[in-house]
């Protein structure tokens, strides 16, 4: 089952269910994704119900298909990644056996189709795609293991990050703000059960083909995550419940063959070209510029749609 948002002049927008082919929709029951996650039992059969599908899907009308969240949790789970960022910005590699995660801003997530707006130009501006889910309630203590039943929805983020702010901060011990602006997500949410033997061990287990401006960026696979899914939400809920309706992302998808696949993010290649070539010849976004972000199944179907952004002036 994929599911959408179609803008409706609110905040939160319509809740909708979209058809096998990704060309038509029917309407879902309640109004928005965040009631269906906080009544999941009870909606879930009926939304999966609904075989017709009686309305043109447009693409340009959807929004995130949860525009706002209660919470959103973004891990570092592919080690390459960390590996190189730690060489970009100059810090020790962090010794650790748990999961790496930060909480991020949440009040908004940017439409699959939406221009982003920033500051200048000189803050760094970087694209970082991404896998992530949505879980249903999560009481405090949840092992990893049962951490799996609480996965209701998998989908695709493009994490926007400002790299010339991410170093200093995170030199300061307590965290980003200033450097995590919202982020965005790719029009379907889907049920584990859509990516079939791709949902493995969890962790979405596809290539996700990233674009900038036209030309391949890279193709890296979302399986060698060193903490699936489950093991994130698991860490996330050690302390505290997360409401239904929390976001918990992967980290910028990466590989340890980069050379060949390519990257997820600009900054990790500024880190492959400090290893090469001893200094970073890659920039990072200019006003104008536009990253398009796939995953594609076994069939060639974008999974989850695609993200097809515009960096402009704010």
């Amino acid at each position: 089952m994929r599911l959408a948002t179609v803008r409706d002049g609110s905040k939160d927008g319509r809740l909708i269910v979209v058809s096998p082919d990704g060309l038509r929709f029917a309407p879902a029951p309640v109004n928005t994704l965040q009631a269906a996650l906080e009544q999941w039992v009870e909606v879930e059969p009926v939304l999966l119900a609904l075989k017709v599908f009686p309305e043109q899907l447009e693409l340009h009308s959807l929004a995130s298909p949860l525009p706002r969240a209660w919470q959103w949790l973004d891990g570092s789970a592919f080690q390459s990644h960390g590996d190189l960022m730690c060489q970009v910005l100059g810090i020790d590699p962090i010794e650790t056996t748990i999961p790496l995660m930060y909480q991020g801003v949440s009040d908004k997530f940017y439409g699959p189709h939406d221009d982003v707006k920033f500051p200048d130009e000189a803050l760094g501006i970087d694209f970082e795609g991404e896998f992530g889910v949505i879980v249903d309630a999560v009481p405090m203590g949840t092992t990893a293991k049962d951490a799996m039943q609480h996965i209701k929805l998998v989908v695709q983020i493009n994490d926007w990050s400002l790299r010339a702010l991410a170093g200093p901060e995170m030199k300061t011990g307590f965290g980003w703000v200033q450097a995590k602006p919202p982020c965005a997500m790719a029009p379907f949410a889907v049920t584990p059960d859509e990516l079939g033997e791709s949902w493995r061990n969890g962790r979405v287990c596809l290539d996700l083909a990233v674009e900038w401006n036209g030309a391949p960026f890279g193709r890296a696979n979302g399986e060698p995550m060193g903490h699936g899914f489950h093991e994130l939400v698991a860490h996330a809920a050690r302390t505290r419940d997360l409401v239904a309706g929390t976001v918990v992302g992967s980290g910028t998808v990466s590989n340890e063959n980069f050379r060949e696949v390519g990257s997820s993010c600009i900054a990790e290649r500024r880190g492959i070209e400090v290893i090469d070539l001893g200094e970073a010849k890659t920039n990072f976004m200019a006003f104008g510029d536009k990253v398009r972000m796939e995953a594609l199944d076994a069939d060639g179907r974008a999974v989850f749609g695609v993200i097809d952004q515009q960096v402009v002036r704010g």
